[in-house]
């Protein structure tokens, strides 16, 4: 963190200082990260955005992206400065109206100047103008942006963001969004929320949409392409938007035969984590050759890769379970990405038991039978574990190992209702894996330390009695036969990519 100290001056520079106003002097520019070790560029500090209003136009044929950005925030310090992430062309900025200085730094920074420094606690609306090809843009040797042979898809995890719209782009940072994107006719834009309106003008359409429940920056995203959209309502009432690329080929049946028990399996999800938390619901396929899927709030992201060899309801149980566990509940830091991901992979164990293709049990004998003590998939610790690892396929099965010894460690009572009353005590905010074991133990009555820390802190494998007492693998110490694999092990293990960025 870079802070600016004002220092006393000399006695004989005591006259100047006074007329120097106090709040003026004690002014310093805002941290260009908001503080998490795992990205520390990430975010940044001195202010909370509570809204983004970004109204776009975007030309499919060029990838040529303007917009015009304004973010409502209030101040958390002194502000003589202070940063957005973004990384295409500015052309002006503008704080409480009047226009700022502005300057790009490191891989991502935008520095604001604005004209009179903030004092702590003002509520500030800033506007930024700018233009770019997303496409042409990278920091730190990659981009979240892909370009489609219609349009481009801008979607990622922990980053996405930069490449189409200025933010403070950590977790901690969440805020409502209005996002209005104008298009050629016979193209459509797909972003978060609720479809607001529609209008076409001289040959251009305009779509205007409303995510009005607190959300992550990753987790804001914009589709621009040609899509077939089916519309409908959950059975408890939730409107539901599906968008598919109109060129999807041989994927185009597997994805749909997916994507359209979204509704269905919202509901069903809503069973064990309580009531959905969105007013929005669905899901978008654009024709992108990436491998992975993501939680993007209320409208995830699939990719045709998922649906290469067919119809697959178990990643949009893994998405769909985010909406609580990430979405709703989302990450102090990166490094309590189980929360998410261990969460969401559970739900496909769980979703395993209700189509009768396996216990969660027998997932959970299964995945500890099938690594031997010297696997480095022991060697990643899901409670921590570390950027290079924050997706490894052990933050998921691991994870969701910790899950199931923890059900057979308090009963599927207490369990259950961990499940359900967690998203609505960090409901729109954050948390971290010490609050969840927290939880966890008001619930149960019981401390967790122990179990906590055999199965997501040691870079080990449980042993065979820690795993006994877990009532995991529990064939392990007599030597009995090998768990069979669960019918559902197919399905599950070809989501193993679904967080692969």
């Amino acid at each position: 963190m870079h802070r600016r100290f004002i220092a006393p001056g000399a006695l004989a520079a005591a006259s100047v200082l006074l007329a120097i106003p106090a709040s003026a002097a004690s002014h310093s520019p805002g941290a260009p990260g908001i503080g998490d070790p795992y990205y520390p560029a990430y975010g940044n500090g001195g202010y909370d955005v509570s809204h983004y209003d970004l109204r776009l136009k975007y030309q499919p044929a060029t990838d040529e992206l303007e917009g015009t950005a304004t973010l409502l925030a209030r101040t958390t310090q002194d502000l003589s400065r202070f940063n957005l992430d973004f990384l295409l062309d500015v052309d002006e900025v503008r704080v409480n109206g009047a226009k700022a200085s502005f300057a790009t730094s490191g891989e991502h920074e935008l520095e604001i100047t604005p004209k009179t420094p903030l004092a702590k606690g003002t509520a500030v609306t800033v506007v930024v103008r700018y233009s770019g090809v997303p496409s042409s843009k990278q920091a730190y040797g990659f981009t979240s942006w892909h370009r489609t042979p219609d349009g481009g898809v801008g979607a990622n995890e922990p980053e996405a963001a930069w490449w189409w719209f200025p933010s403070n782009d950590h977790p901690l940072d969440k805020a409502t969004y209005d996002v209005s994107v104008l298009v050629p006719d016979g193209t459509q834009a797909i972003s978060n929320g609720t479809l607001q309106s529609t209008s076409s003008r001289l040959g251009w359409t305009r779509f205007n949409w409303r995510s009005n429940k607190p959300q992550a920056t990753y987790l804001a995203t914009l589709a621009v392409g040609k899509f077939d959209i089916t519309t409908g309502r959950t059975e408890s009432g939730i409107p539901v938007v599906n968008a598919y690329s109109k060129d999807l080929g041989d994927n185009a049946g597997a994805a749909r035969a997916s994507i359209e028990r979204t509704g269905e399996v919202a509901d069903w999800l809503s069973e064990y984590f309580g009531p959905y938390p969105f007013n929005a619901l669905g899901g978008y396929v654009p024709n992108t050759n990436t491998g992975y899927a993501l939680e993007t709030q209320t409208r995830p992201f699939y990719s045709p890769r998922q649906f290469a060899n067919g119809s697959n309801t178990s990643v949009v149980v893994h998405e769909l379970a985010h909406q609580w566990y990430g979405d709703l509940v989302s990450v102090t830091g990166w490094k309590d990405i189980w929360i998410n991901e261990g969460f969401a992979r559970y739900a496909q164990w769980l979703w395993s038991e209700h189509e009768d293709e396996g216990t969660a049990q027998e997932i959970a004998d299964y995945v500890y039978a099938s690594h031997p003590a010297d696997d480095p998939f022991w060697t990643v610790k899901p409670g921590d574990p570390g950027p290079e690892n924050q997706f490894d396929i052990a933050v998921y099965d691991r994870g969701a190992l910790a899950l199931q010894a923890l059900r057979n460690e308090i009963g599927d009572d207490a369990f259950f209702a961990v499940l359900k009353g967690w998203p609505q005590k960090y409901a729109y905010g954050n948390a971290t894996v010490a609050d969840f074991r927290t939880y966890a133990e008001e619930v149960s009555g019981q401390s967790l330390s122990a179990l906590f820390d055999t199965w997501l802190f040691q870079p080990s494998k449980p042993a065979a009695p820690a795993a006994a007492d877990a009532s995991i693998a529990r064939a392990a110490e007599g030597g009995g036969a090998a768990p069979v694999q669960p019918k559902s092990w197919k399905k599950i293990a070809a989501t193993n990519d679904v967080h692969e960025h």
